[in-house]
């Protein structure tokens, strides 16, 4: 239904608008696929750039961080290694003075020395579990001190493998007791159970960095501001600037969750989008710290770059679209002028104007559609004209019809008392040939309709023949080959008579057939979809030349056939084809031009004329040869 109503709409339209609006679409489709393909691989381009950049600002940072990871590992191990550092922590005895004294001077102050002259460590811390050990701060502390802390049980179950923390908020082990949360730091920290000699538990040492030392650009306020780095440790906390402007629309919860569900490689990254603006998340393994570091850097910058560009193109194809379709308009007008003369004279036309002048001349298809046009005006003139003279025709024949049908009714009676006459006298053959007579004259003038059904003709040339053979003394000899379910088969009336007409006329002027009579044989059958009626005399014959010039008058058109036969007398009439070729016009006119008659002869032999007409039997049903095949 809608697109009955497009179509009906669109019908509406002039062939101007339709014209531009087909040549918009025509410039706009191939735009905006190209625009289309042109942005989205610019888009992708842009995407990939600062992948690149950004990537490479990632793997920069992991670089120094695994540079503190491995300060702090060689921190640990100097550490570990030192032997008077060991003997001291798993000493059996409570040391005296001057060997406590010794420790300090000798092997205390180069381990101290070592921590200070590194600014990255915070804290190198030593715990043990050995009662005779001093304390010695800030490095030395019993293990009872951390005993209770969550990392501690983690720490033991390595058995003697580092472990990698991230301590949030942790108070430094000498500030413990104070009440100063300013005190408290978030550290990265190397945790190790010390075994010494090798199997002997000694302690556990504690190596921390703060957390803005260890990753430098995830905290450092000098990033670009289209960009931050975050970590995520093996418990899910993100680690990172959260006071930064940059995260403040953006939801870090939900960001670890979307990670969360997406691969972690090396080299991993994927778009996440806040209200209006694009993110790009890259991320890359800190495998020994089992922890993750992300670059999480906004697109605005580049999408609106895209943006932009994208709506001048835009902007300019719209102008340029408008500029060309107002330059089509112009030269549309031009073009169509003739086309809309054409169309104003047909509306002359339609309101009764038949003597329109078309004023269009030269090639082209409107010069072309013009010229046709005046040759169908004056083709419709001319139908005029010939439909007014049809219809003048058609009064007077009215009017003679009338004429005769009151002559006719005239001659009737005087034929039944003619009749009633020659049976009173006894003179039945005369009686007969009046019946036949009568009959004979009621078919031809009473004309009801042009089409009738075969027994009607037949029993018209059964008329004809009876009234003939009082000239010719019975001669004539009539046989009808017609099975019974033909002789409902419609055909035009009249035009079988013409034929045996002429085989009586043609016949019998030869002396065989005056000495010995001539025989007139009708028969019909089926060919497929078409009827065919056959009428055979055993007459005169004719010649080949006279059968070829007959053949050739039967398919000749009107005005050839009246320049070379329509001059001569009326004595001359005889023996032209008049009465063929008629029945031949009325059949092709009323049936098509496939259906018509064929004529075969030969010289003293026969003539057989063939009527072909489309089956269709007036009665219904079956025909006689059906009814025996159904039966």
């Amino acid at each position: 239904m809608r697109s009955m109503r497009l179509a009906r709409l669109t019908d509406r339209i002039s062939i101007q608008f339709k014209l531009i609006g087909a040549y918009i679409f025509i410039i706009l489709i191939p735009i905006i696929l190209f625009s289309w393909y042109i942005f989205n691989g610019f888009y992708h381009n842009t995407i990939q750039d600062t992948l690149k950049k950004n990537q490479y600002a990632l793997f920069s940072e992991k670089a120094y961080i695994l540079n503190n990871m491995e300060i702090m590992l060689r921190t640990a191990q100097f550490y570990t290694a030192d032997k008077e550092l060991m003997n001291y922590m798993q000493s059996p005895d409570d040391l005296e003075v001057p060997e406590l004294v010794d420790f300090n001077a000798k092997s205390f102050s180069n381990l101290q020395r070592l921590m200070f002259n590194n600014p990255n460590i915070a804290n190198v811390r030593l715990f043990t579990d050995n009662p005779n050990t001093m304390e010695i701060w800030p490095m030395i502390f019993h293990e009872s001190r951390i005993s209770a802390r969550p990392w501690y049980r983690s720490v033991l179950e390595q058995r003697g493998e580092f472990r990698w923390e991230i301590l949030e908020d942790e108070k430094d082990i000498m500030n413990r007791a104070t009440a100063d949360n300013r005190a408290a730091s978030t550290y990265v920290s190397l945790l190790k159970e010390i075994y010494y000699p090798s199997d002997k538990h000694v302690g556990i040492l504690e190596v921390d960095m703060k957390i803005d030392k260890f990753f430098q650009k995830v905290f450092s306020p000098l990033q670009d501001d289209q960009s931050r780095m975050l970590v995520i440790d093996r418990s899910g906390r993100i680690f990172t600037d959260k006071g930064s402007a940059f995260f403040k629309d953006i939801d870090l919860e939900r960001l670890r969750r979307d990670w969360a569900e997406r691969p972690h490689e090396e080299g991993a990254s994927f778009t996440f989008t806040v209200g209006d603006t694009p993110y790009l998340c890259l991320t890359t393994p800190i495998d020994q710290m089992d922890a993750y570091l992300l670059n999480v850097v906004s697109l605005e910058t580049q999408v609106t770059q895209i943006r932009h560009t994208r709506n001048l193109f835009i902007a300019a194809a719209v102008v340029l679209i408008a500029l060309l379709s107002v330059i089509t308009y112009l030269l549309q007008s031009l073009i169509l002028k003739k086309l809309h003369i054409l169309r104003d004279s047909m509306k002359k036309v339609r309101r009764g104007d038949l003597n329109v002048q078309i004023d269009i001349d030269g090639g082209g298809e409107v010069g072309e559609l013009a010229h046709h046009f005046r040759q169908m005006m004056k083709k419709m003139n001319e139908l005029v004209v010939e439909a007014v003279n049809k219809q003048a025709a058609t009064k007077e024949a009215e009017l003679h019809a009338l004429k005769n049908q009151i002559d006719a009714h005239f001659l009737y009676n005087t034929l039944e008392n003619l009749k009633m006459l020659a049976e009173v006298e006894a003179q039945y053959t005369i009686s007969d040939a009046l019946t036949s007579l009568g009959a004979l004259m009621r078919y031809s003038l009473k004309w009801s309709s042009e089409y009738v059904p075969l027994r009607d003709e037949l029993q018209h040339i059964r008329n004809y023949v009876a009234i003939m053979n009082m000239r010719y003394d019975d001669k004539l000899d009539l046989q009808l080959d017609i099975p019974e379910g033909y002789r409902e088969q419609e055909m035009l009336k009249m035009s079988l008579q013409p034929l045996v007409e002429n085989a009586v006329k043609h016949g019998m002027r030869t002396e065989r057939t005056r000495r010995e009579g001539m025989s007139i044989r009708i028969r019909a059958w089926r060919e497929e979809e078409s009827t065919c009626i056959e009428v055979t005399d055993n007459g005169a014959g004719m010649p080949e030349e006279k059968l070829a010039e007959l053949r050739e008058k039967l398919v000749m058109d009107d005005i050839r056939f009246q320049a070379q036969y329509g001059h001569g007398r009326s004595g001359e009439q005889e023996g032209r084809g008049i009465g063929l070729r008629n029945v031949m016009q009325r059949i092709a006119m009323h049936y098509g031009s496939e259906y018509g008659l064929t004529v075969d002869s030969e010289e003293g032999a026969y003539t057989r004329v063939t009527i072909k007409l489309p089956y269709l039997i007036l009665s219904g049903g079956l025909s006689a040869d059906e009814k025996s095949a159904y039966r």
